[in-house]
């Protein structure tokens, strides 16, 4: 479906009018249990932001989620919004960064992070982190992307209003953008993580780095 991900809805390109978008966490949390296939029990969102990705996948299971993020204002915000959807028990904000993940070895069973790689000091590290701290078995989806059924009209606008408003800024601008969300930029991240071989072929619309543990 599409060839870049984006990190939030508020884009517009100059004079054109705002329309709302629908929100894409859920098909995105859609996409992760499908493709991930996780066991319930502790899953964690990567620069989870005010927790749109890992609130949607608290919701569509029974497993605990732990927030990761640098931002503890956003942090605090997805606890409230947590609260609100009777969540508050099964979801763990922590503040920290993908470079340094504060849990443990081969602890968790599902590792997601929407549009949070781009903006990493350094993806390698980051995504080494992520390898660490899964179960032998378990996997992670790291990337961007708006879900497998997410509407195509609103993934068309999206991209129409980044690319204006990135496009007024000027060709660096946009190159800027379009470069640490390629797939080539992924991969390049993932060879130099060392998670090459335990890369899975098979990934929902978007650019995303999908890999299992290796292991018992």
């Amino acid at each position: 479906m599409c060839s870049a991900s984006a990190d939030d809805n508020s884009a517009d390109a100059p004079g054109q009018s705002r329309r709302e978008l629908p929100d894409w966490f859920g098909p995105v949390a859609e996409d992760v249990i499908r493709y991930c296939r996780p066991k319930p029990g502790l899953w964690v969102d990567i620069g989870s932001g005010p927790g749109g990705l890992g609130l949607a996948l608290a919701g569509a299971s029974r497993s605990a989620c732990i927030l990761i993020e640098p931002d503890s204002g956003d942090l605090e915000r997805a606890v409230e919004k947590a609260g609100n959807l009777g969540l508050g028990q099964r979801v763990i904000p922590i503040v920290g960064r993908a470079e340094k993940i504060p849990l443990p070895d081969s602890c968790v069973d599902l590792v997601a992070s929407r549009g949070s790689i781009f903006y990493w000091g350094d993806p390698a590290e980051g995504l080494r982190e992520v390898y660490r701290i899964l179960r032998p078995g378990a996997r992670a989806l790291i990337g961007g992307g708006f879900g497998t059924s997410y509407p195509a009209w609103a993934y068309e606008e999206f991209m129409a209003r980044q690319r204006g408003h990135l496009a007024a800024e000027g060709e660096e601008a946009l190159r800027a953008w379009d470069e640490p969300r390629s797939l080539e930029s992924l991969r390049a991240a993932a060879r130099a993580a060392g998670i090459e071989e335990a890369l899975i072929d098979e990934t929902p619309p978007g650019n995303w780095l999908l890999f299992e543990k290796r292991g018992k």
